[in-house]
Protein backbone atom coordinates (compact mmCIF):
# COMPACT_ATOMS: atom_id res chain seq x y z
CA UNK A 1 0.00 0.00 0.00
CA UNK A 2 2.99 2.33 0.16
CA UNK A 3 3.21 2.41 -3.65
CA UNK A 4 2.54 5.91 -5.05
CA UNK A 5 -0.40 4.52 -7.05
CA UNK A 6 -2.21 3.81 -3.76
CA UNK A 7 -1.08 6.53 -1.35
CA UNK A 8 -0.41 9.33 -3.88
CA UNK A 9 3.06 10.25 -2.57
CA UNK A 10 6.53 8.90 -3.21
CA UNK A 11 8.21 6.65 -0.68
CA UNK A 12 10.69 9.38 0.21
CA UNK A 13 7.82 11.81 0.79
CA UNK A 14 6.02 9.16 2.85
CA UNK A 15 9.05 8.74 5.08
CA UNK A 16 9.23 12.49 5.63
CA UNK A 17 5.54 12.59 6.56
CA UNK A 18 5.91 9.76 9.08
CA UNK A 19 8.89 11.47 10.69
CA UNK A 20 7.10 14.84 10.76
CA UNK A 21 3.83 13.55 12.23
CA UNK A 22 5.24 11.09 14.77
CA UNK A 23 5.96 13.72 17.42
CA UNK A 24 2.58 15.53 17.25
CA UNK A 25 0.71 12.21 17.20
CA UNK A 26 2.52 10.93 20.31
CA UNK A 27 1.95 14.23 22.10
CA UNK A 28 -1.72 14.14 21.24
CA UNK A 29 -2.08 10.55 22.48
CA UNK A 30 -0.36 11.35 25.76
CA UNK A 31 -2.54 14.43 26.25
CA UNK A 32 -5.68 12.35 25.68
CA UNK A 33 -4.47 9.72 28.17
CA UNK A 34 -3.68 12.34 30.82
CA UNK A 35 -7.12 13.87 30.41
CA UNK A 36 -8.78 10.46 30.62
CA UNK A 37 -6.83 9.37 33.71
CA UNK A 38 -7.07 12.66 35.53
CA UNK A 39 -3.71 12.01 37.18
CA UNK A 40 -0.05 11.34 36.36
CA UNK A 41 1.06 8.13 34.63
CA UNK A 42 1.66 5.20 36.97
CA UNK A 43 3.00 2.65 34.49
CA UNK A 44 5.79 2.88 31.94
CA UNK A 45 5.20 4.24 28.45
CA UNK A 46 3.85 1.52 26.16
CA UNK A 47 2.03 -0.48 28.84
CA UNK A 48 -1.61 -1.41 28.45
CA UNK A 49 -3.56 -2.65 25.40
CA UNK A 50 -1.81 -2.35 22.05
CA UNK A 51 -3.21 -0.46 19.08
CA UNK A 52 -4.74 -2.42 16.24
CA UNK A 53 -2.70 -0.35 13.76
CA UNK A 54 0.81 0.96 14.34
CA UNK A 55 1.51 4.60 13.56
CA UNK A 56 3.01 3.92 10.11
CA UNK A 57 -0.06 1.92 9.06
CA UNK A 58 -2.32 4.69 10.38
CA UNK A 59 -0.63 7.21 8.11
CA UNK A 60 -0.80 4.80 5.17
CA UNK A 61 -4.49 4.04 5.72
CA UNK A 62 -5.29 7.76 5.78
CA UNK A 63 -3.32 8.47 2.60
CA UNK A 64 -4.85 5.53 0.72
CA UNK A 65 -8.34 6.62 1.73
CA UNK A 66 -7.65 10.19 0.58
CA UNK A 67 -6.09 9.09 -2.69
CA UNK A 68 -8.46 6.34 -3.84
CA UNK A 69 -11.58 6.91 -1.76
CA UNK A 70 -11.68 3.29 -0.61
CA UNK A 71 -14.32 2.63 2.09
CA UNK A 72 -13.18 2.11 5.65
CA UNK A 73 -14.55 -1.46 5.58
CA UNK A 74 -12.38 -2.35 2.57
CA UNK A 75 -9.26 -0.95 4.23
CA UNK A 76 -10.09 -2.81 7.44
CA UNK A 77 -10.33 -6.07 5.48
CA UNK A 78 -6.98 -5.36 3.83
CA UNK A 79 -5.23 -4.77 7.16
CA UNK A 80 -7.09 -7.47 9.06
CA UNK A 81 -8.63 -5.18 11.66
CA UNK A 82 -12.01 -3.71 12.57
CA UNK A 83 -13.71 -0.95 10.63
CA UNK A 84 -13.89 1.23 13.74
CA UNK A 85 -10.09 1.00 14.08
CA UNK A 86 -9.61 2.36 10.56
CA UNK A 87 -12.14 5.14 11.15
CA UNK A 88 -10.40 6.11 14.39
CA UNK A 89 -6.99 6.11 12.69
CA UNK A 90 -8.19 8.38 9.87
CA UNK A 91 -9.83 10.68 12.42
CA UNK A 92 -6.51 11.00 14.25
CA UNK A 93 -4.15 11.51 11.30
CA UNK A 94 -6.27 13.76 9.08
CA UNK A 95 -6.27 16.77 11.48
CA UNK A 96 -2.48 16.49 11.81
CA UNK A 97 -2.10 16.59 8.02
CA UNK A 98 -4.50 19.54 7.75
CA UNK A 99 -2.46 21.59 10.24
CA UNK A 100 0.76 21.34 8.22
CA UNK A 101 0.06 24.24 5.86
CA UNK A 102 1.39 24.63 2.32
CA UNK A 103 4.99 24.20 1.22
CA UNK A 104 7.01 27.09 -0.20
CA UNK A 105 9.16 26.53 -3.33
CA UNK A 106 12.91 26.72 -2.67
CA UNK A 107 12.27 27.31 1.06
CA UNK A 108 12.47 23.99 2.92
CA UNK A 109 10.78 24.08 6.29
CA UNK A 110 8.72 27.21 5.58
CA UNK A 111 4.92 26.70 5.45
CA UNK A 112 2.11 29.05 4.42
CA UNK A 113 -1.04 28.63 6.53
CA UNK A 114 -3.12 31.76 6.00
CA UNK A 115 -3.94 34.17 3.21
CA UNK A 116 -1.83 36.77 5.00
CA UNK A 117 1.20 34.49 4.75
CA UNK A 118 0.62 34.03 1.01
CA UNK A 119 0.48 37.75 0.28
CA UNK A 120 3.50 38.45 2.47
CA UNK A 121 5.46 35.77 0.60
CA UNK A 122 4.35 37.11 -2.79
CA UNK A 123 5.39 40.65 -1.84
CA UNK A 124 8.79 39.53 -0.54
CA UNK A 125 9.58 37.36 -3.57
CA UNK A 126 7.95 39.57 -6.23
CA UNK A 127 5.60 36.79 -7.38
CA UNK A 128 2.50 37.40 -9.47
CA UNK A 129 -0.28 35.27 -7.99
CA UNK A 130 -2.70 33.22 -10.08
CA UNK A 131 -6.17 32.89 -8.54
CA UNK A 132 -8.92 30.56 -9.67
CA UNK A 133 -12.01 28.86 -8.23
CA UNK A 134 -12.99 25.19 -8.37
CA UNK A 135 -16.14 23.24 -7.51
CA UNK A 136 -16.57 19.70 -6.20
CA UNK A 137 -19.86 17.83 -6.22
CA UNK A 138 -21.11 16.92 -2.74
CA UNK A 139 -24.13 15.20 -1.25
CA UNK A 140 -27.50 16.89 -1.62
CA UNK A 141 -29.05 18.01 1.70
CA UNK A 142 -32.14 16.17 2.85
CA UNK A 143 -35.53 17.43 1.74
CA UNK A 144 -37.45 19.97 3.80
CA UNK A 145 -34.27 21.16 5.52
CA UNK A 146 -33.32 24.86 5.79
CA UNK A 147 -30.58 25.92 3.41
CA UNK A 148 -31.22 23.12 0.94
CA UNK A 149 -30.61 25.38 -2.07
CA UNK A 150 -27.42 26.91 -0.63
CA UNK A 151 -25.23 24.26 -2.30
CA UNK A 152 -26.84 24.36 -5.78
CA UNK A 153 -24.27 25.82 -8.18
CA UNK A 154 -25.58 28.15 -10.84
CA UNK A 155 -22.84 27.01 -13.19
CA UNK A 156 -22.86 23.24 -12.74
CA UNK A 157 -26.53 22.87 -11.70
CA UNK A 158 -25.41 20.45 -8.96
CA UNK A 159 -24.83 20.50 -5.22
CA UNK A 160 -21.21 21.60 -4.91
CA UNK A 161 -18.63 23.05 -2.56
CA UNK A 162 -16.57 25.95 -3.95
CA UNK A 163 -12.90 26.48 -3.12
CA UNK A 164 -10.26 28.98 -4.24
CA UNK A 165 -6.76 28.05 -5.40
CA UNK A 166 -3.71 30.33 -5.51
CA UNK A 167 -0.50 29.35 -7.32
CA UNK A 168 2.63 31.02 -8.64
CA UNK A 169 3.66 31.47 -12.26
CA UNK A 170 4.83 27.86 -12.56
CA UNK A 171 1.65 26.25 -11.27
CA UNK A 172 3.04 25.43 -7.81
CA UNK A 173 0.30 25.47 -5.20
CA UNK A 174 0.67 28.17 -2.53
CA UNK A 175 -2.76 28.15 -0.88
CA UNK A 176 -6.19 26.58 -1.25
CA UNK A 177 -9.20 27.35 0.88
CA UNK A 178 -12.16 29.73 1.23
CA UNK A 179 -14.55 26.75 1.23
CA UNK A 180 -18.07 27.99 0.58
CA UNK A 181 -21.36 26.46 -0.63
CA UNK A 182 -21.62 26.27 -4.42
CA UNK A 183 -24.31 28.96 -4.68
CA UNK A 184 -21.87 31.66 -3.56
CA UNK A 185 -20.04 33.54 -6.30
CA UNK A 186 -16.26 33.10 -6.67
CA UNK A 187 -15.58 36.75 -5.94
CA UNK A 188 -17.87 36.77 -2.90
CA UNK A 189 -16.08 33.73 -1.46
CA UNK A 190 -12.72 35.48 -1.71
CA UNK A 191 -14.01 38.81 -0.41
CA UNK A 192 -15.42 37.17 2.70
CA UNK A 193 -12.01 35.53 3.17
CA UNK A 194 -10.35 38.97 3.20
CA UNK A 195 -8.58 39.16 -0.16
CA UNK A 196 -9.64 42.77 -0.78
CA UNK A 197 -8.07 43.84 2.49
CA UNK A 198 -4.85 41.98 1.63
CA UNK A 199 -4.64 43.72 -1.75
CA UNK A 200 -5.20 47.05 -0.03
CA UNK A 201 -2.49 46.41 2.57
CA UNK A 202 0.07 45.16 0.02
CA UNK A 203 -0.15 47.34 -3.11
CA UNK A 204 2.93 45.72 -4.66
CA UNK A 205 1.29 42.30 -5.01
CA UNK A 206 -0.02 41.46 -8.51
CA UNK A 207 -2.58 38.81 -9.42
CA UNK A 208 -3.98 37.20 -12.58
CA UNK A 209 -7.66 36.20 -12.40
CA UNK A 210 -10.46 35.02 -14.67
CA UNK A 211 -13.80 36.59 -15.58
CA UNK A 212 -15.35 35.63 -12.23
CA UNK A 213 -13.17 38.19 -10.39
CA UNK A 214 -14.04 41.15 -12.61
CA UNK A 215 -15.09 43.21 -9.58
CA UNK A 216 -11.66 42.83 -7.97
CA UNK A 217 -9.99 43.92 -11.20
CA UNK A 218 -12.21 47.02 -11.35
CA UNK A 219 -11.48 47.89 -7.72
CA UNK A 220 -7.71 47.26 -7.98
CA UNK A 221 -6.87 47.96 -11.65
CA UNK A 222 -3.14 48.34 -10.97
CA UNK A 223 -2.86 45.02 -9.12
CA UNK A 224 -5.43 42.58 -10.51
CA UNK A 225 -5.50 41.64 -14.18
CA UNK A 226 -8.71 40.15 -15.64
CA UNK A 227 -9.60 39.22 -19.24
CA UNK A 228 -10.59 42.21 -21.40
CA UNK A 229 -14.28 42.87 -21.96
CA UNK A 230 -15.75 41.51 -25.15
CA UNK A 231 -16.47 44.22 -27.76
CA UNK A 232 -19.93 44.67 -29.20
CA UNK A 233 -21.06 42.67 -32.20
CA UNK A 234 -20.95 45.74 -34.47
CA UNK A 235 -17.38 46.61 -33.41
CA UNK A 236 -14.73 46.86 -36.15
CA UNK A 237 -13.01 43.64 -37.17
CA UNK A 238 -9.63 44.91 -36.00
CA UNK A 239 -10.99 45.57 -32.52
CA UNK A 240 -12.39 42.03 -32.31
CA UNK A 241 -9.05 40.52 -33.38
CA UNK A 242 -7.23 42.65 -30.82
CA UNK A 243 -9.64 41.45 -28.12
CA UNK A 244 -9.02 37.80 -29.03
CA UNK A 245 -5.25 38.32 -28.91
CA UNK A 246 -5.37 40.10 -25.54
CA UNK A 247 -7.61 37.37 -24.13
CA UNK A 248 -5.28 34.66 -25.43
CA UNK A 249 -2.26 36.29 -23.79
CA UNK A 250 -4.07 36.75 -20.47
CA UNK A 251 -5.23 33.12 -20.54
CA UNK A 252 -1.72 31.88 -21.26
CA UNK A 253 -0.47 33.75 -18.18
CA UNK A 254 -2.98 32.14 -15.83
CA UNK A 255 -3.32 28.64 -17.37
CA UNK A 256 -0.87 27.36 -14.76
CA UNK A 257 -3.45 27.66 -11.97
CA UNK A 258 -5.83 25.57 -14.09
CA UNK A 259 -3.14 22.89 -14.18
CA UNK A 260 -2.90 23.15 -10.39
CA UNK A 261 -6.63 22.49 -10.06
CA UNK A 262 -6.26 19.51 -12.40
CA UNK A 263 -3.52 18.15 -10.14
CA UNK A 264 -5.90 18.34 -7.20
CA UNK A 265 -8.52 16.43 -9.20
CA UNK A 266 -6.24 13.40 -9.34
CA UNK A 267 -7.33 12.62 -5.77
CA UNK A 268 -10.65 10.79 -5.71
CA UNK A 269 -12.47 12.81 -2.97
CA UNK A 270 -12.05 16.02 -4.99
CA UNK A 271 -13.64 14.45 -8.05
CA UNK A 272 -16.90 13.73 -6.22
CA UNK A 273 -17.03 13.96 -2.46
CA UNK A 274 -19.36 11.36 -0.92
CA UNK A 275 -18.54 12.00 2.75
CA UNK A 276 -20.11 14.45 5.16
CA UNK A 277 -20.10 18.01 3.92
CA UNK A 278 -18.85 19.14 7.33
CA UNK A 279 -15.59 17.23 6.74
CA UNK A 280 -14.98 18.49 3.20
CA UNK A 281 -12.95 21.57 4.19
CA UNK A 282 -10.49 19.52 6.24
CA UNK A 283 -10.17 16.86 3.52
CA UNK A 284 -9.54 19.50 0.87
CA UNK A 285 -6.83 21.20 2.93
CA UNK A 286 -5.08 17.86 3.55
CA UNK A 287 -4.98 16.99 -0.17
CA UNK A 288 -3.89 20.50 -1.13
CA UNK A 289 -1.09 20.37 1.45
CA UNK A 290 0.20 17.08 0.03
CA UNK A 291 0.01 18.43 -3.53
CA UNK A 292 1.93 21.55 -2.49
CA UNK A 293 4.70 19.34 -1.06
CA UNK A 294 5.14 17.66 -4.42
CA UNK A 295 4.89 20.85 -6.49
CA UNK A 296 7.35 22.73 -4.24
CA UNK A 297 10.06 20.21 -5.11
CA UNK A 298 9.96 21.13 -8.78
CA UNK A 299 13.00 22.95 -10.03
CA UNK A 300 12.42 26.67 -10.51
CA UNK A 301 12.57 27.59 -14.15
CA UNK A 302 14.64 30.66 -14.97
CA UNK A 303 13.63 32.64 -18.02
CA UNK A 304 16.55 32.96 -20.44
CA UNK A 305 17.75 36.40 -21.37
CA UNK A 306 16.64 37.80 -24.74
CA UNK A 307 19.89 39.68 -25.23
CA UNK A 308 21.86 38.48 -28.27
CA UNK A 309 25.48 37.57 -27.57
CA UNK A 310 28.01 36.74 -30.27
CA UNK A 311 29.50 33.29 -29.96
CA UNK A 312 32.85 34.53 -31.26
CA UNK A 313 34.31 37.79 -32.38
CA UNK A 314 33.84 38.54 -36.06
CA UNK A 315 37.04 38.63 -38.06
CA UNK A 316 38.02 41.97 -39.56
Amino acid sequence: MSHPAFCGVSRAHLGDLIEELAGPWLARCESALDERRGAARRRQTGAGPKCGLVFTDRVLVTLVHLRTGLPHAALAERYGTARSTVSRAIGEIRPLLAARGFAVPDRPGVRLRTLTDVFAYAEAEGITLRIDGAETQVRRPKANRPGQRAFVSGKKKQNTMKTTTISDGQGRLLWSGADRPGRIHDQTAMRTEGIAEQLRLRPKVRAEVDEGYRGLANEFPDQVSAPPKKPKDDAPLGEQHAWREMRRRQSSHRICVEHTNAELRQWRPLQRYIGRREDYAETHVVIASLVSDRSARRVTRRKPSTELVLARQAAC
